[in-house]
C-alpha cells in the first residue's frame, strides 16, 4: 500500500470597515488562499497491481493535489484553482453599506 503526500496550506483573510457618513459605510476585504504558494502533490500514480513495479512512474506524483481532486464541470468537483492544494489566489471585495 502506498500513502499519498501530506498537504498543508495557509489561508488569510483581512477586513477593514470605513465609516463614510452616519448612514453610509464601506467594507474592504482581502482573502489569500495558499498564501505561501506551497506545492501540494496528488497521490502517486495508480496502476494495475500486476504492472506496478514495472511502470517507470511507479510511486511518482504526476499532478498537483488540486488537479487530482477533479476538474469541475461534468466530471464533478471544483475548479482546481479553488480547491486545497491549488496555486496561490487572492480575492478582493468592496462592499457599500447603508
Amino acid at each position: 500500500m502506498l500513502r499519498g503526500f501530506g498537504a498543508w496550506q495557509t489561508d488569510l483573510a483581512l477586513r477593514r470597515r470605513f465609516h463614510l457618513t452616519e448612514r453610509f459605510g464601506l467594507q474592504f476585504s482581502a482573502e489569500f488562499f495558499n498564501l505561501f504558494n506551497h506545492p501540494n502533490f496528488g497521490d502517486p500514480l495508480k496502476v494495475s497491481v500486476f504492472t506496478q513495479i514495472a511502470n517507470p512512474l511507479f510511486g511518482l506524483s504526476t499532478q498537483t493535489l488540486a488537479n487530482s481532486l477533479g476538474t469541475g464541470g461534468a466530471a464533478g468537483g471544483f475548479n482546481p484553482l479553488y480547491q486545497i492544494g491549488g496555486p496561490r489566489s487572492i480575492q478582493l471585495a468592496l462592499k457599500l453599506t447603508f
